[in-house]
């Protein structure tokens, strides 16, 4: 089963909003077992929309529209629906009883005819309800695709694709099952796990797929099988995971795409009862956003400063001007009394330190742009190493932040007894 997800709004095309939407209905498909065959995001326009139309017509199962509904008059779905499926409007008793409920039981104000149209609904369609706004979904099928227009507001179509479009499609289709498995890899490139890995890439049963998704510092790897028996699937999974463990295993941090490094970095010290700090200055405090972008991270992480400027390392963090004045900023030397004083500031079991220069240009000292000190501090040891990331200054930023959180776990395993 295949389905084309249409985007409409200009707001789009000129890069004023990004398109969340259509990731987020191909997920929902792809746990269901539909296959999303292209993506498309098209103008406000009646003929561009009647001809997208036109052009899917049999060729997918689904269409799924977001955008182009709602209370003002430039959202023009619903009368696009009309002509293309040769109906008319007419209104929809339950949908304006639900307006009028909104805009004069929750807003207490008068309901205009703007609003009052949000209840005309093309007359052959399938209402679906929408609980969180004023705007309807509509179902319609002609020949042999289904059409289906949602409001481009997230939430509004969050809410519709989990409690109406999920459910109906499936209730009323047969279909494969998809099954993804995400192995997290961190520490070595693409090109050398694709090399490291050949052989059994080239054994893979012909319904087993695998893909290589880069990223600064790791490499996920998806397997998708797809098929009509579940149990084959999943066992074709776990053996294939076995003996890829076996052959790169000692880069393999973790499985499935919820288990970012910061998550399991975070499972690590809560099962440890321990806590951490960072220091940072060139990653700017990016690696306080990964660990806090954790739910329930208060647990292990106390905190961070970002010393971005020399005098607060000196004047927070307890660095020595004698240091920093014979070795510059960046330095092993200087990260070492960063971590030290961050460890010692937040009186925590772990702590991390990146001192380093990201770029455009060169500031203070003679390092090379790109290069960086990660410290980290491990109980009662520290550990230093140097990197040189390049550029631009972004990738510098990111792969400081993943390597120190990848060093910082390699650590903490090394001690868990």
């Amino acid at each position: 089963m295949q389905a084309t997800i249409v985007t409409i709004g200009d707001e789009i095309l000129i890069g004023q909003i990004v398109d969340t939407n259509s990731g987020y209905i191909a997920k929902a498909l792809d746990k269901i077992g539909v296959q999303t065959h292209e993506m498309l995001s098209i103008s406000d326009d009646k003929q561009h929309i009647l001809e997208t139309f036109a052009s899917l017509q049999n060729k997918v199962d689904l269409v799924i529209i977001t955008g182009g509904l709602g209370p003002t008059k430039d959202d023009i779905t619903k009368h696009t629906f009309c002509q293309y499926f040769d109906d008319v409007l007419v209104e929809n008793q339950t949908v304006l009883a639900h307006v009028k409920d909104i805009i004069e039981g929750f807003y207490k104000r008068p309901l205009t005819q703007l609003n009052r149209d949000q209840a005309l609904i093309p007359s052959k369609c399938e209402v679906l309800f929408n609980k969180m706004g004023t705007a309807p979904g509509m179902w319609m099928k002609k020949e042999n695709t289904v059409y289906i227009s949602l409001p481009g507001v997230p939430y509004e179509m969050k809410y519709l694709i989990e409690n109406e479009i999920i459910p109906k499609i499936v209730k009323e289709y047969k279909r494969p099952y998809i099954i993804h498995k995400t192995i997290l890899t961190y520490g070595q490139g693409e090109s050398l796990i694709a090399e490291r890995i050949e052989n059994w890439e080239n054994s893979l049963p012909n319904f087993l797929k695998l893909a290589y998704l880069p990223s600064l510092g790791k490499v996920r790897l998806r397997i998708t099988a797809r098929g009509e028996n579940k149990e084959i699937l999943e066992n074709a999974i776990a053996e294939n995971v076995t003996s890829l463990t076996k052959i790169i295993g000692e880069i393999i941090t973790g499985f499935d795409e919820d288990q970012t490094i910061e998550v399991m970095l975070g499972r690590l010290l809560t099962k440890q009862g321990k806590t951490i700090a960072s220091a940072e200055s060139c990653t700017g405090g990016r690696i306080a956003q990964m660990f806090t972008s954790v739910a329930g991270s208060s647990q292990y992480f106390r905190g961070s400063v970002v010393s971005y400027a020399t005098d607060i390392k000196v004047s927070v963090l307890g660095v020595s001007q004698h240091t920093i004045d014979k070795h510059s900023v960046v330095s092993a030397e200087v990260a070492k009394e960063m971590v030290l004083g961050i460890q010692k500031l937040m009186q925590t079991d772990y702590a991390i330190a990146t001192t380093g220069n990201a770029g455009p240009s060169k500031t203070d000292g003679d390092a090379a742009i790109g290069t960086v000190f990660i410290a980290l501090a491990v109980l009662n040891e520290i550990i230093i190493e140097e990197f040189n990331f390049g550029q631009p200054r972004e990738k510098v930023i990111d792969r400081t932040a993943n390597k120190a959180m990848e060093m910082m776990q390699k650590e903490i395993l090394k001690n868990l007894p």
